[in-house]
């Protein structure tokens, strides 16, 4: 989805909810879709005002939830104390995550063998799938190769362990 599909989702939506289009929201939406990277609500304050300095915190908090309801951005739960927002979830509707526990950075694939895998197993166990989302955290192999994170900050650097997945397999499936 580009820029301009995004503004007209979001414009036509604000105005069927009695709201107005302001410099501040049209910054709040050129920082969200202007990368392919997960943010937060304070990584978005932060592009927003490189672009508008009178972006304020409550309006990216507002302006979130409606962008969230049009469609246009997904709110994720990467099981931290904020959300994490993913801009191209349109685009890429089956991608997953790898997550790094050192540094938090997001690794986004796709895979059409994982899909098939994750609607197999739903209908074999009686599901219709209605969302599917696969995270999987864990250390990447430089961290456990080298002792370091090239990503993560100097203190992050932890003696490497097995990673978690969201999403188990039940046995003999």
């Amino acid at each position: 989805m580009d820029i301009a599909q995004v503004q007209k989702a979001v414009y036509d939506h604000l105005l069927r909810k009695g709201l107005r289009r302001t410099i501040q929201r049209d910054a709040i939406i050129q920082a969200a879709f202007s990368t392919t990277e997960h943010f937060t609500a304070e990584g978005l304050l932060e592009r927003a005002r490189r672009i508008e300095p009178s972006v304020s915190r409550a309006t990216v908090y507002r302006t979130l939830p409606l962008l969230v309801e049009t469609g246009t951005l997904r709110e994720m739960d990467f099981g931290k104390d904020y959300a994490f927002y993913d801009p191209n979830f349109n685009d890429h509707p089956t991608h997953a995550h790898l997550i790094c526990a050192d540094c938090d950075k997001i690794f986004e694939f796709e895979d059409a063998h994982m899909d098939i895998l994750e609607n197999c197993l739903a209908h074999r166990l009686g599901f219709e799938p209605l969302q599917k989302t696969l995270r999987i955290e864990g250390r990447c192999d430089k961290l456990r190769k080298r002792g370091a994170c090239e990503n993560a900050p100097v203190s992050a650097a932890r003696p490497a362990s097995r990673g978690k997945a969201a999403f188990t397999a039940p046995a003999g499936a």
